[in-house]
């Protein structure tokens, strides 16, 4: 195992560990997409076809909030434990530290949608008239849209005085390409349309926001 590996496995199983102790992000997480499925139902009554129409946009509206909560604590534990000075100044690369901290989060908000999705299905009646395999690849890649640029742009803020409320702003605006592909193509699976167009610009957004994020983290990292 390289050395790069074994510092990504290593932190990001420190940060699960920690995580399985505390439960702090799955816990604030499940609260407000419950909650936010729980408004939702009250808020509205749809039949089956306007369920289709309308689900993606919730869904993934509700996703994307709650992630910003699990986010917003990305780094939170590293600056009260003076973690992060320590490993600037260590001789380990800044990407396996982004690396091991997004798949973290990866894993946070995958287990959310993996308790709230059945949830969402109840609540309204959801049921896909498209390949359900091709839902799997949306959320999936739809989840890493968001933690990729969540886990750098809470990095970004992590020093402002007000990092709750600047996360959201630096996220939303650049995640609203991916957020569309994301409604899109789950709206048309769930309607039986085609969407392999979405699917390719959310996979392409990925490859060019994960590569743009490892080469500007060092330089985030090491900012004063």
């Amino acid at each position: 195992m390289s050395a790069p590996t074994g510092i990504t496995r290593a932190t990001l199983l420190k940060d699960l560990r920690l995580e399985w102790r505390s439960k702090d992000a799955i816990n604030s997480m499940l609260f407000f997409s419950l909650l936010v499925v729980v408004v939702f139902s009250f808020s509205f009554d749809p039949t089956a076809e306007e369920s289709r129409q309308i689900a993606g946009g919730l869904i993934w509206v509700a996703f994307l909030f709650a992630a910003v909560v699990a986010l917003n604590q990305t780094w939170a534990r590293e600056i009260r434990n003076q973690v992060l000075d320590a490993y600037r100044v260590s001789p380990a690369p800044a990407n396996s530290l982004f690396l091991a901290k997004t798949l973290g989060n990866f894993i946070f908000v995958t287990v959310l949608e993996a308790l709230m999705t059945p949830l969402f299905i109840a609540f309204y009646r959801l049921h896909s008239l498209g390949p359900e395999w091709q839902l799997l690849l949306v959320a999936i890649f739809g989840t890493w849209a968001l933690v990729v640029n969540g886990t750098f742009f809470a990095a970004m803020s992590l020093r402002t005085r007000s990092r709750e409320i600047m996360l959201p702003l630096l996220l939303f605006p650049i995640s609203i390409p991916a957020i569309l592909a994301m409604v899109q193509s789950t709206t048309a699976i769930l309607n039986g349309e085609g969407a392999r167009f979405w699917i390719v610009l959310l996979a392409t957004y990925d490859l060019v926001f994960t590569t743009v994020c490892l080469l500007l983290f060092e330089t985030v990292l090491n900012a004063e």
